[in-house]
């Protein structure tokens, strides 16, 4: 059996009576990009969503078009991230709403890029609380929920994925506050990894290269060089694909890390 056969398998009941196969996914930053592409492939694999972002009216866009498709369960969470009330609230209505939490997905990020004489500081505090401290938020309410859903749940494991960046490991000039956050969610991702893999929540980190989104394209504050050209990059749903991968696994296999990068990136 392998992993996508054994996850579709199980099936339980929300606290609101509305059937949930596979389990209950986490997606934060839904509302576009990687997120949204992250919660459609979720639900394909037959996945209850809990989305999570600021924008209501694309959150209920998605929702809308995931029940069209006859996806499943999705609850549109409206939170921003950044304030430590509304990303614990967030898991805890999610948990109200399904009864469980089986899969965690931070990927709501932010990014600048400007030389670091002529930054603004106030977008350096948005990333390190967006990028990085909304991860560890995040990370520490779902937590004890995927710990019970590894011990007690159908799938008999649970997993928590962080989508970092390429940028945190291979910096470049003019993004120094983006790539040091990243990085740091690299580190957090290993050693949160080392804490709880043993009791049977896996601990994934997802670094992609360029990739087309609305913080990527657009020539604004947030566009990145154009070397590879646009229509070279990922797409969010070469992402999606990846986040799918690492959840879908058996219960024995935990793969803990993943760079993804255009084939014509060189960095």
């Amino acid at each position: 059996m392998d992993g996508t056969q054994g996850t579709r398998n199980a099936r339980t009941a929300g606290r609101d009576g509305a059937a949930v196969d596979v389990g209950v996914a986490l997606v934060t930053g839904a509302s576009s990009g990687i997120g949204a592409a992250t919660a459609r492939a979720l639900a394909r694999e037959g996945f209850a969503l809990a989305l999570v972002a600021r924008r209501a009216d694309r959150l209920a866009e998605l929702a809308a078009a995931l029940g069209e498709r006859g996806s499943g369960a999705a609850l549109e969470l409206t939170a921003d991230l950044c304030d430590a009330a509304q990303a614990a609230g967030a898991v805890e209505r999610t948990v109200d709403r399904f009864g469980r939490l089986d899969v965690l997905v931070n990927n709501a990020g932010f990014s600048v890029r400007s030389p670091v004489l002529d930054s603004d500081p106030e977008d350096w505090d948005r990333m390190v609380d967006l990028n990085l401290r909304a991860v560890l938020r995040m990370s520490h309410a779902a937590l004890p929920h995927l710990l019970r859903a590894a011990d007690a749940g159908p799938r008999g494991v649970a997993d928590l994925v962080n989508v970092s960046s390429v940028a945190g490991r291979v910096p470049r000039k003019d993004n120094s506050v983006y790539s040091a956050t990243k990085h740091a969610v690299c580190v957090f991702s290993e050693v949160l990894r080392q804490e709880v893999t043993g009791r049977g929540v896996r601990v994934g980190l997802v670094e992609p290269g360029m990739t087309r989104t609305e913080m990527t394209v657009g020539g604004g504050r947030t566009s990145v060089p154009q070397s590879p050209p646009q229509d070279s990059w990922l797409r969010a749903e070469d992402v999606a694909r990846t986040v799918v991968f690492m959840v879908t696994q058996p219960a024995h296999v935990a793969i803990n890390e993943i760079m993804v990068r255009p084939t014509a990136q060189e960095r």
